[in-house]
């Protein structure tokens, strides 16, 4: 019974603390954005900003697993599995230097969404083939400049809590610019936060997993729908569920 109170403060919180730290975010890019032109200072404000969320909720314990195969230096393709809302709050605990590719609702949410322009993050219109165009030519210059960028392959949040095909804008991405993609396994924010609502759901262990990367050399021969299914069973087995033959047919997938 106490669920909904709780989370609504939990809400709350979120609000309160974004009009304390947005005029924040917005001094260190009126500051730093003549010499920092990746806007690393920036997106480390914004990860202490998303992390306060799971610092501070009891219900949410969080690790981050083997953060030293991460190389904020390098630019990479971050690729993760996608349960909850709550992943996107999580993996600013990496404090990688990053940039989101994210629909573009999110970029209309009150200093949360101002935010996240002002760090240079990607938007993108689901379903117009015109912004996933832009999009694409918009990561291709932020991993020239050596930014990587994170995405989420499967394009939405499961319901199920089993991985969804994975979309090949990010394997193409990973193969045009000959970078390496970086498979990142979350658990635990799909119980902590479901699809649907937005009430919490009790207290939940949450857990980041970074996985080796794959090197631009460890290609091979592969096209992005071969390396989408390669990353998509290597996070299967990492996340403990069953891989057959049926994963093929189900990764085929549009661009993005």
């Amino acid at each position: 019974m106490l669920r909904a109170p709780l989370s609504a403060l939990f809400w709350v919180f979120i609000a309160v603390t974004s009009l304390v730290i947005f005029p924040i975010a917005l001094l260190t890019w009126i500051a730093t954005t003549p010499f920092d032109r990746r806007k690393r200072a920036l997106h480390w404000v914004t990860c202490f900003w998303a992390s306060l969320y799971t610092w501070l909720n009891p219900a949410w314990p969080t690790s981050v697993h083997h953060r030293d195969r991460l190389d904020s230096n390098e630019a990479r393709v971050y690729v993760a599995n996608h349960l909850s809302l709550v992943d996107i709050l999580v993996l600013f605990r990496l404090f990688s230097h990053f940039k989101w590719v994210s629909k573009i609702e999110n970029f209309r949410v009150p200093l949360i969404g101002w935010n996240m322009y002002l760090n240079g993050y990607v938007p993108l219109t689901r379903g117009h083939k015109h912004s996933v165009v832009k999009m694409m030519a918009r990561c291709d210059q932020l991993l020239a400049d050596g930014n990587s960028i994170m995405m989420f392959p499967e394009g939405t949040r499961s319901t199920s809590g089993r991985m969804r095909r994975f979309k090949l804008g990010a394997f193409e991405l990973a193969l045009r610019n000959q970078v390496p993609l970086q498979p990142i396994a979350i658990r635990g924010t799909g119980n902590a936060l479901p699809k649907r609502g937005f009430v919490l759901q009790g207290r939940h262990p949450i857990s980041i997993d970074v996985l080796e990367p794959i090197r631009p050399d460890q290609y091979g021969q592969d096209d992005a729908e071969a390396l989408a299914l390669r990353v998509r069973r290597a996070l299967m087995t990492e996340l403990g569920e069953p891989t057959d033959e049926t994963t093929s047919a189900e990764n085929a997938a549009a661009t993005v």
